[in-house]
């Protein structure tokens, strides 16, 4: 196996056996983009969501119009042969856990390492810049950003890498902060 240990799961041996096919015709790249701008539309309509995670849709259903959408993003030939698989196999379920799974495995194969950022506002791009090059020090490896944004934490960043969690959020202070005045 070219891309060492395989993540865990069904989604995780889906992701395994894209991976080692995109190594073999040089398209990691190619489809990692396709799944990313896959992943940014299922996240942005629930339309998509549903046909995807409904059972109600026969395969062959899911099938067709996921080849259209599919078309009309001008996905490329691998990740669309991947995305139709799953649909005959009813395996569409774990998509979105697939792609994630490939990032990962895209990620190890360049010494990157993934980390999920949740900040209450979007981020510049040079405090991006600056976080990166902050986690680069403190990891010894190139980190692979995901930015989200939460208005709720009102201040500050978390920050997830792998099992770890650095949260040095405005909500979390204020409330540990709270616990400590009522002597909890």
């Amino acid at each position: 196996m070219a891309s060492g240990m395989a993540e865990g799961g069904l989604a995780g041996r889906y992701a395994n056996a894209l991976f080692e096919l995109a190594q073999e015709q040089k398209a990691v790249d190619a489809v990692s983009a396709d799944l990313a701008s896959l992943r940014k539309a299922l996240e942005t309509s629930p339309d998509l969501t549903r046909l995807v995670r409904s059972p109600v849709f026969g395969a062959a259903d899911q099938a067709r119009a996921l080849k259209a959408v599919l078309e009309k993003m001008g996905t490329g030939e691998l990740a669309t042969k991947f995305v139709l698989l799953l649909a005959a196999k009813r395996r569409l379920f774990v998509l979105l856990q697939a792609i994630t799974a490939y990032e990962h495995q895209v990620a190890k194969s360049r010494g990157e390492t993934e980390a999920e950022v949740t900040s209450a506002r979007a981020l510049s791009t040079s405090e991006i810049t600056e976080l990166k090059a902050a986690l680069k020090a403190k990891l010894g490896k190139e980190p692979r950003l995901h930015a989200k944004t939460d208005p709720s934490l009102l201040g500050g960043l978390v920050v997830k890498v792998g099992s770890r969690m650095i949260d040095s959020s405005l909500r979390t202070k204020l409330d540990g902060l709270r616990a400590a005045m009522k002597g909890n």
